[in-house]
């Protein structure tokens, strides 16, 4: 018995000190401060009891639809030109509001049968409409736009969500909101430095390599002057860092193609490093398809340059000595942390199209506070009148069931620390929900036992059939309380509003 006892003991001993640890882990000092820094390292709090940032974005969604009858442009230019099909002029009418129509003057007549099988076979999704005067409109299916757009929601909250996760925020929340078009709920509690994670979400990190047509131009008038007033039709003027090439100190214009190489969608990985000179740089590596496509590109430009674009703006301009297949470096004169977050930003994905911000607003925990400090108070209260009573109604016994009480706590918030997870307003009713079941389970196991006293067993024997006979009464309320109380959850007022917090605008 005595054996037994010592080992249920150790148990008891190690499993205290495996929770403490969920709860603490190793504080770097054990002074009240240091304890409570590591509590609040390893409880998380959610939005509503710590405070963070509220947004809400508006993805351009045209933005991709852009990106894609570009491709759609130059695959149909390079069709016709295998197939020897004469046009005199390719482009889109009203880029803004409408950018899948895609305009095309110019066909003969005769070769519009061979204009209907480009599209019917290269641009499945694209419908084709004859007009006045040899013109034809190009424009994306209804049903294919549709489909576009709405993948190009569920693509900015994945990659959100990516960068998001990659900053380490606890628990944040990141889903379409259904009040508005294209737009989506971010709620991020307790981040440190807003403005950061704002940028870093903000930016499309659209990596591309285009060929290099002419630059760098200290002005875009005079980039234009260059060319007659009039650029290439396939060409486009972006701003960039002033390499050098310019007398003056502001940013330089470039031309460049329309046409990318590769985008950052044929990116593997991307890793910050150095440069040369040992300055800050970022790495990145391309997919096997992305490669094969750098080095066709590459192998037919030798000793011409090549422009590195990121969020349309050109980064570096190069000359290409040989070909190269798969690994690019970027130099942009960053710091650190930038070279850090533009690596970060590239792995995650680009975004697809462009974000606006149409709300924007810092939450403050003070009724998180007061809720956790009342929650604490009435937890703090109604433990030790529990052990109080439980020592003067159970005498002596009462100290197991008070050993048993703080037990319990401690793995519950063990449990939380070990598992990462959130403790929200809920939460903290859940956590006086189990205090309460217990306090129940104890008064069931003595009651149990006192009643095997009065029949006359001895206390071994009635110590063992009140536990037995005291389970399934316990397993059968326990489950019918906690049944209630999560249908109580479910059906309160505001149920479905994650907390309630406080507002207050930053703009």
């Amino acid at each position: 018995m005595n054996k037994n006892l010592g080992w249920k003991l150790l148990v008891i001993i190690g499993t205290l000190v495996v929770f403490l640890f969920g709860i603490i882990g190793v504080p770097d000092s054990w002074s009240g401060k240091g304890l409570l820094a590591a509590l609040q390292n390893r409880i998380h709090l959610g939005l509503d009891l710590k405070g963070g940032t509220h947004l809400i974005l508006q993805v351009q969604v045209n933005d991709a639809v852009n990106v894609d009858s570009d491709n759609a442009i130059e695959r149909l230019k390079a069709d016709m030109r295998s197939h020897k099909i004469n046009y005199a002029e390719i482009s889109k009418p009203d880029q803004a509001n409408h950018p899948e129509r895609v305009l095309l003057k110019g066909v003969p007549p005769e070769q519009s049968s061979d204009l209907r099988s480009i599209v019917s076979d290269r641009l499945p999704e694209y419908d084709l409409a004859s007009g006045a005067e040899n013109t034809w409109t190009v424009s994306m299916k209804p049903q294919a736009l549709a489909d576009l757009k709405t993948r190009a929601v569920q693509q900015a909250i994945e990659t959100i969500r990516n960068r998001i996760d990659q900053l380490g925020v606890s628990e944040p929340i990141i889903e379409e909101h259904g009040l508005g078009q294209y737009q989506i709920l971010v709620q991020l509690p307790g981040v440190d430095d807003p403005a950061r994670v704002k940028e870093i979400m903000q930016s499309t990190a659209m990596l591309e390599i285009r060929q290099a047509l002419g630059g760098p131009y200290p002005s875009e008038q005079q980039a234009l002057q260059e060319h007659g007033g009039v650029l290439p039709p396939d060409a486009v003027l972006l701003p960039g860092k002033n390499m050098g090439g310019t007398s003056s100190e502001g940013p330089a214009w470039f031309l460049i193609s329309r046409a990318s190489a590769v985008t950052g969608r044929d990116l593997r990985n991307a890793q910050p490093s150095r440069d040369e000179n040992g300055q800050p740089a970022v790495t990145f590596n391309l997919s096997n398809e992305g490669g094969q496509k750098f080095y066709a590109f590459t192998s037919a430009h030798v000793g011409e340059d090549l422009a590195i674009v990121l969020d349309n703006k050109v980064q570096e301009k190069a000359v290409i000595k040989e070909a190269i297949r798969d690994q690019c470096i970027i130099n942009g004169r960053f710091t650190e942390q930038e070279a850090k977050d533009l690596a970060m930003i590239l792995r995650s994905g680009a975004l697809p199209a462009g974000i606006k911000y149409l709300e924007e607003r810092t939450v403050g925990p003070s009724l998180g506070s007061d809720s956790i400090k009342a929650g604490v108070t009435a937890a703090v209260i109604g433990m030790l009148a529990v052990l109080i009573f439980m020592l003067i109604y159970y005498h002596a016994a009462g100290i197991n069931a008070d050993v048993a009480l703080i037990l319990n706590l401690v793995i519950l918030l063990g449990f939380l620390g070990f598992s990462g997870a959130t403790l929200t307003l809920p939460g903290i009713a859940g956590v006086i929900l189990t205090v309460g079941m217990g306090v129940d389970s104890n008064v069931l196991i003595f009651e149990r036992i006192r009643e095997e006293l009065r029949n006359g067993k001895t206390p071994p024997s009635a110590v063992e059939q009140g536990f037995s006979h005291a389970w399934i009464t316990i397993v059968d309320t326990q489950h019918d309380r906690f049944s209630h109380y999560l249908v109580y959850l479910w059906n309160r007022p505001g149920a479905r509003v994650r907390g309630h917090v406080e507002l207050r605008s930053v703009r």
